[in-house]
């Protein structure tokens, strides 16, 4: 039995399904697994053309709240007309006018016509709020929250900290009933300016079950041989914080008689300019950009690798990574990963153990460590499977979801039910 929330939980998101965010639609689905009953709300309607298998999984009903309030008038004006008499309303557009004051862009007023809105159609199960992302959907949720007079949480990830300004963050952390983070840096900056014991470390954890390790053992390339060259694969979205442009450049420095080529899987603003940086370096012949891709596809990328690289770095406006999954993913799959040391990697690639860390902005120095792995198979192997390990035991997705359920006050958790679409 599970002792289950004395009703739904509404999850906030910022856009719901996205393929970059597979890590909250596994917790989702993991929550669900474990018996707690949820509505999922967005913010924005879905962009990708594609799903993952786990999107497929979750039972939850979506609310999608207007994108833009101008494209719904009647609905912003009838959920006000609605909200405006109840006892809260006078109270919580203070708040919002305070914050606006504060901060006086358009986003911040969608911010509260979207929060009339969920607040005029959140049906009447729903005991509790849970958000991730600290910035936007934090501001609907913590409005809408106040205006229903219900309890709010949260789940903190990287931008969302990073480009919050600290006055926010401190009234969001006074205002919410608790928050999870997934990185022990972005935990001890919350915590800092959080109420004691408010804030708690709790990793994303990586499902296991979808990420199998390969059966097949990786061929030994060394890079000397024409037509069989050593193939690093890098994920993510093309940004400034993942650094993609460092990255290009520690490949143009790699010996010429290397023989590699370098896989680059997700998509972004900056393609464009990254691939004429790839054509100016003289290495766009040995570059495929792939875009983004779903979950089973993404695997193939992983089992036919043999290095994954991530150059991640502070983005002139603040922003960075937590803890990246693709590392885990990449881990899983007994590839070696190289990558820098930014808030929460270290916390997964040990250096030397499970990987290799170099400090970020410095292509010479991401060069030299690709190179070394390059040249060496046995290296990639002994590293690779020490990644894996240190995956499953410590950044597993049951354990550390089991931490969150027991937040939701699911006391007693049931075991996971087995999948018949498991990797």
């Amino acid at each position: 039995m599970v002792a289950s929330p004395a009703g739904r939980v509404a999850v906030v998101l910022k856009g719901y399904p996205r393929l970059s965010e597979t890590f909250i639609a596994q917790e989702i689905a993991a929550l669900e697994r474990r018996g707690l009953s949820m509505l999922i709300v967005s913010l924005r309607f879905p962009t990708d053309d594609r799903t993952h298998p786990v999107h497929r999984e979750i039972r939850a009903p979506v609310l999608y709240l207007p994108e833009y309030l101008y494209r719904e008038p009647l609905r912003v004006l009838r959920a006000w007309w609605r909200v405006r008499r109840q006892p809260e309303y006078r109270r919580v557009r203070i708040l919002w006018i305070r914050d606006l004051l504060r901060d006086p862009t358009p986003s911040r007023g969608r911010r509260f016509g979207q929060a009339l809105v969920l607040a005029n159609e959140l049906p009447d199960d729903v005991a509790q709020l849970h958000v991730h992302f600290l910035h936007t959907p934090a501001s609907v949720t913590r409005y809408a929250a106040a205006l229903k007079g219900l309890p709010w949480s949260g789940s903190a990830h990287a931008k969302d900290i990073w480009t919050t300004p600290e006055w926010e963050k401190r009234e969001k952390l006074q205002s919410c009933q608790w928050l999870v983070t997934c990185t022990a840096a972005n935990r001890e900056h919350l915590a800092a300016l959080a109420p004691s014991g408010r804030v708690e470390l709790v990793y994303h954890g990586l499902d296991v079950t979808r990420f199998a390790p390969p059966l097949e053992p990786r061929i030994a390339r060394d890079g000397s041989v024409p037509g069989d060259p050593v193939i690093v694969i890098s994920v993510g979205r093309l940004v400034e914080k993942k650094g993609v442009d460092v990255l290009l450049g520690a490949l143009a420095l790699l010996p010429r008689e290397l023989r590699w080529k370098y896989v680059h899987v997700g998509g972004g603003p900056l393609r464009a300019k990254l691939e004429a940086r790839a054509r100016r370096l003289g290495i766009a012949g040995r570059v495929e950009w792939r875009g983004a891709l779903a979950q089973e596809q993404l695997l193939h990328e992983y089992r036919a690798a043999d290095v994954f690289a991530l150059a991640s770095r502070i983005a002139r406006d603040g922003d960075r990574d937590g803890l990246p999954n693709v590392l885990m993913e990449a881990m899983s799959q007994d590839l070696p990963c190289v990558a820098t040391r930014v808030s929460g990697i270290p916390e997964l690639v040990q250096d030397g153990v499970t990987g290799l860390l170099v400090a970020p902005e410095s292509p010479e120095l991401l060069a030299s460590a690709l190179g070394s792995l390059i040249r060496d198979p046995a290296r990639r192997q002994a590293l690779g499977r020490a990644g894996r390990e240190h995956v499953r035991g410590r950044f597993a997705l049951d354990a550390n979801v089991s931490r969150l359920a027991q937040r939701f006050g699911l006391r007693e958790l049931v075991a996971p039910a087995a999948r018949a679409d498991t990797v």
